[in-house]
């Protein structure tokens, strides 16, 4: 079972200094300093944000840091509604595809911004065995099971605390999964921890403990566009990933077991390539596809903990996001699904590419293949995921 980077403190609580009482006539302390301007930039703010069909007050969360960039989610799904990071100009634009409210999210979703669990990507048939007894779960995509079934992690509701402290500004959101919910064995307690922090770095870290053997690969999934939501398709945007090998597929996209070099392929991305140079090539693996919906095999370095997964560039903004990982994969999806059917935020037609996700994660179909990286948690074990987005700018 894989344990991830080392643990890390949900919450630092600031040290309070007692001053010692004095007999003598004490000297007036020198005045607090008054808070920086920046310093008083960083905040996190709760309001309402509609309730489900069930009724279920769903509750929105906006993360300010010091430099102005912002982030709003929700407890449904733990969603991230919008994520406003700045462009070469130093003006902030929303960077991920959505709703404008949770009706839109309550509707047919492709996942936008959710939390993805209890298992994300695909299962084959819908089935796995652990332990010597198969397990039977819904098979939503196809033939295959796709992210935690027909009510997955985005779509419950979570509860959530907010945080300000040495990380930055952040919200906890918890969630507990009962045995059997999906098709899954075991209680699954999990929890997962959004943290925005002054440098422009975005932190999720993901926590779960089961009391009965089960398998968990939770990831996040939002669409990025760095050009602006709206703005057209990601297909000039250029993406490096430290990957050089990644998993085909059969055609229903259910990995084959191989872990097939890039080298002289499509999927070769270990240098920065635009998104489109190669999306259309006369590639088996491409057609299924159809474009990129395909597992990356991430170069890791001994040693574990955060390393460097992929870097995102957009050229006409100058917006750069670069992800760092505890996690062996990168699901690179780059919106082949999206067909116009879809309005979202300003009134945004969703065409083919408008977004893409990069999504850190254990391989595909894990729980049937027995060469990949185990998913499987055991009673007293802790899963533990830590993934970094850190956005920047790169000017010409």
């Amino acid at each position: 079972m894989r344990q991830g980077s080392q643990n890390f403190r949900l919450l630092w609580s600031a040290t309070l200094v007692a001053l010692a009482a004095c007999t003598a006539q004490p000297t007036p302390p020198p005045p607090a300093a008054a808070p920086t301007k920046e310093a008083s930039k960083a905040s996190v703010r709760k309001e309402p944000f509609g309730a489900t069909k069930e009724g279920t007050a769903v509750e929105l969360y906006t993360l300010t840091n010091a430099s102005g960039m912002e982030v709003r989610a929700m407890t449904y799904g733990g969603i991230i509604v919008s994520l406003r990071v700045p462009d070469k100009t130093g003006a902030l634009g929303d960077v991920v595809l959505g709703y404008d409210s949770l009706d839109g999210y309550l509707k047919a979703s492709p996942y936008f911004g959710a939390i993805i669990g209890r298992y994300g990507n695909r299962i084959a048939r819908g089935r796995f065995k652990l332990d010597g007894k198969e397990y039977k779960l819904a098979a939503n995509n196809g033939p295959n099971a796709l992210h935690g079934g027909v009510k997955g992690f985005d779509k419950v509701v979570w509860k959530a605390e907010s945080f300000q402290d040495g990380r930055g500004v952040g919200i906890v959101f918890t969630y507990t999964s009962a045995d059997g919910e999906e098709g899954y064995p075991g209680k699954l307690d999990a929890k997962v921890t959004y943290a925005l922090a002054d440098d422009n770095s975005l932190g999720f870290e993901y926590q779960a403990a089961t009391d009965k053997p089960t398998p968990v690969n939770l990831t996040q999934h939002s669409y990025f566009n760095l050009a602006g939501d709206g703005s057209g398709d990601i297909l000039a945007q250029e993406l490096m990933m430290k990957a050089s090998r990644f998993t085909p597929v059969d055609k229903t996209l259910i990995p084959t077991g191989e872990l097939k070099s890039v080298e002289a392929t499509p999927f070769d991305f270990r240098t920065a390539t635009a998104i489109g140079a190669r999306i259309e090539a006369k590639d088996q693996q491409i057609e299924f596809g159809p474009g990129y919906d395909h597992n990356w095999v991430l170069d890791r370095e001994e040693g574990g903990g955060l390393q460097l997964a992929a870097r995102l560039h957009d050229p006409a903004s100058g917006r750069v996001m670069e992800i760092k990982t505890t996690e062996p994969g990168l699901q690179f999806y780059s919106g082949n699904f999206l067909d116009g059917t879809i309005t979202g935020k300003g009134g945004h037609v969703y065409k083919r590419h408008a977004g893409l996700c990069l999504e850190t994660q254990h391989y595909p179909d894990s729980p049937n293949k027995p060469a990949f990286p185990s998913t499987v948690l055991n009673p007293g074990e802790e899963y533990h995921s830590h993934t970094v987005y850190t956005f920047s700018v790169q000017k010409p």
